[in-house]
């Protein structure tokens, strides 16, 4: 057999072995990996490549190697599980950066730390106050956990004392031009009135990337390219939906508040934007 030929087949018996032990071993980022997992997955991936270019060497004897790194990654996963010690000793735990709004320093320099690195961290995390947070945690895997304090938190409906039921999760009703039709049912809606939406927004179905519905039948429609300059009904709908929010908005503040004049007030800017999108409504239409 040619060399060529030879390195062709041992190659993909490695591939097909290194796709069986990744099944097997879970499915983790690389940011979630522990050191000893990391030197796994290093070693593993040499041994696969030396079995596959080295034709002089004994590829059973690189079955056995990959199989031994194997099991013993297998079963040292198995122990740490089991090993709050052990698992403790192999992964580390998290260090505390920043207590009651205070940074700690000495944490910092323990993890050699720099006070850029960590506004970095906070900054992935969307906080650039410092003095937003409460609370921060540098976990074992080099992730950055941040508790803001709670008046910097945002409003949630239990907050304001509001029921809200369950919605169930948006669903993709249009994929690459095609209407789907089981999301399309999950979520309670049909394809006639799919249709209808489109139409309402002179869309054809063959212009559409990807259609996105959520419970309360508010429709995300992401063109293809070459097409993103005809959809013009779309600001329309969206200037509509985003009055219709606003006028729910005031009504839940209304709803919230305990004090008479502020309710007052809520009542009288409801009525003042129902009608501009009732004068409004003849031109958002068309």
């Amino acid at each position: 057999m040619p060399d060529w030929s030879l390195i062709f087949v041992r190659s993909v018996g490695a591939i097909v072995m290194l796709f069986v032990i990744a099944r097997i071993l879970g499915k983790k980022q690389i940011s979630q990996l522990t050191f000893f997992e990391y030197i796994f997955g290093i070693t593993l991936g040499e041994l696969a490549g030396f079995m596959s270019t080295d034709i002089e060497g004994n590829y059973l004897h690189g079955i056995v190697a990959l199989a031994t790194w194997f099991v013993f990654a297998y079963l040292f996963e198995i122990i740490t599980m089991k090993s709050i010690f052990l698992r403790k000793l192999v992964e580390g735990e998290g260090t505390v950066m920043i207590k009651d709004g205070k940074v700690l320093e000495a944490n910092l320099k323990k993890e050699r730390f720099t006070g850029d690195e960590l506004m970095q961290s906070l900054r992935k995390k969307n906080v650039f106050n410092l003095a937003d947070v409460e609370f921060a945690l540098l976990e074992s895997s080099g992730n950055l956990s941040v508790l803001v304090k709670q008046e910097n938190q945002p409003v949630t409906p239990k907050d304001l004392g509001v029921k809200v039921v369950a919605q169930p999760e948006s669903q993709i009703v249009i994929n690459d031009g095609e209407i789907m039709e089981e999301p399309l049912a999950i979520i309670g809606f049909t394809k006639v009135w799919l249709n209808k939406e489109l139409d309402k927004r002179d869309t054809p179905i063959n212009s559409v990337f990807l259609g996105q519905l959520d419970a309360q039948g508010k429709l995300y429609l992401d063109l293809y390219e070459d097409q993103l300059d005809k959809p013009r009904l779309q600001n329309r709908t969206i200037l509509r939906a985003t009055l219709k929010k606003c006028e729910a908005d005031l009504k839940l503040f209304g709803l919230a508040t305990k004090s008479k004049t502020a309710r007052k007030m809520y009542a009288e800017q409801v009525t003042k934007i129902r009608k501009i999108i009732q004068t409004l409504e003849p031109l958002l239409e068309r």
